[in-house]
């Protein structure tokens, strides 16, 4: 059998239906985020990154250079292996205080990615718990929903942000079941933010754990980046806040916080945790010196917020349609998986900008989009001119201007 020919023809059907993914080859410059080369055929060129998950540029920030730096000095650059066996490190320990003390939690537990700690921490819950029903909110991100889908346990939607739905899906459980509502902060494709307050008195009113996914507001909310909960005083209602490294702390890995008995569950019988090599201590040295810099600097918060601000306005003065939302991330709806793909290899050979199109499975066909997340290292002068890229582009191909 020519099993590459099987694949192919998959492969041709996804690019017939404008869903193939092409990947630029980039190379990240220390100290020049979001500037990164761009390295193609013809050779290789400077473009500004506008799509980067690295909200805060901290992964170019010099005291977690040094940390990272310093560290592989000290301790090398592996773990040695899993943590059960040879690959708990000091680092490690060190890093795991500061995320507990972040969220005001009792402990916490490193994974090797924000994917891999809902994954496993979702379905050993939902596997080890006696009678478990996972609540998931309908946008719950695929690592999620993955989790449920391994743990076996009954699996419950509830309408997007809706207490109400959630409260009636509640009710209608037996008494018996584990309940675990389970939901985000920031969703981060619309930008949308969860209604947290509402949800959490909910969910106690039915005497369910919660679950809360804080990737895409870690480091960006709160006081001292403690995420949506933070800033809403809500921290300690909460049974569980799953976070990642890999965004605005700028380096890589995942994490839960919660009760010791919680950490060490999930530590305890977690197949994601036990068997998979720990992250290396240079990696949490360098996400340490990130949280504790966060922790006392709203400095890059609010420069952030501000350019937020500025493309937004930049947006509606130039008539592009984009969703309205209270979060970071600025979505721009094109509706044609197509034209999103057309127009993002347009702004990279022919303006210097790189913003990946979304399309489905990531987003429901008919709301592909380019999704921008301005840092506070993106400079006036660079919102002006995607602004200006845009509306060049829009009127190129006779998009539509009403905004959304």
């Amino acid at each position: 059998m020519d099993f590459d020919t099987l694949l192919t023809a998959q492969l041709d059907a996804l690019k017939q239906a404008g869903n193939y993914r092409y990947f630029a080859e980039l190379e990240r410059q220390s100290g020049k985020f979001p500037r990164a080369a761009h390295h193609h055929p013809d050779g290789k060129r400077d473009v500004t990154v506008w799509c980067s998950n690295d909200y805060l540029g901290m992964g170019q920030h010099p005291d977690v250079i040094e940390a990272m730096c310093a560290a592989v000095r000290r301790t090398g650059t592996g773990a040695g292996g899993t943590r059960n066996i040879s690959g708990t490190n000091h680092d490690h320990l060190l890093l795991e205080a500061e995320l507990a003390d972040l969220h005001g939690k009792e402990a916490a537990l490193l994974f090797t990615s924000g994917y891999v700690s809902n994954w496993a921490t979702l379905s050993t819950l939902g596997a080890r718990l006696p009678n478990a029903v996972i609540l998931s909110d309908a946008k719950n991100h695929a690592s999620m929903i993955e989790g449920i889908r391994h743990s076996r346990a009954e699996k419950v939607i509830w309408r997007h942000n809706d207490p109400e739905d959630l409260d009636r899906r509640l009710a209608a459980l037996p008494a018996n079941a584990t309940k675990i509502v389970a939901f985000e902060s920031v969703y981060s494709m619309d930008g949308d933010i969860a209604p947290i307050a509402e949800i959490l008195d909910v969910a106690e009113r039915h005497s369910a754990m919660t679950y809360l996914d804080e990737v895409h507001a870690v480091g960006m909310y709160g006081p001292r980046g403690g995420g949506v909960a933070e800033r809403e005083g809500l921290m300690d209602r909460l049974t569980i806040i799953e976070g990642t490294l890999g965004k605005a702390f700028g380096v890589v890995g995942g994490y839960i916080t919660g009760s010791h008995a919680m950490c060490d569950f999930i530590r305890s019988f977690a197949s994601g945790f036990i068997f998979t090599t720990a992250l290396p201590p240079a990696v949490a040295a360098a996400a340490r010196a990130s949280i504790r810099h966060l922790k006392a600097s709203d400095a890059e918060r609010l420069a952030q917020r501000h350019q937020v601000a500025r493309l937004r306005a930049g947006l509606d003065a130039a008539g592009i349609p984009h969703m309205r939302n209270d979060s970071h991330i600025v979505p721009v709806l094109i509706k044609d998986p197509v034209k999103t793909r057309m127009l993002s290899d347009y702004l990279m050979s022919e303006w210097g900008i790189y913003v990946q199109p979304i399309n489905y499975p990531t987003v429901p066909k008919g709301t592909e989009r380019l999704r921008f997340t301005p840092s506070p290292l993106h400079t006036d002068a660079d919102i002006d001119h995607l602004v200006r890229a845009l509306s060049h582009l829009w009127t190129q191909c006779a998009l539509s201007h009403a905004v959304a």
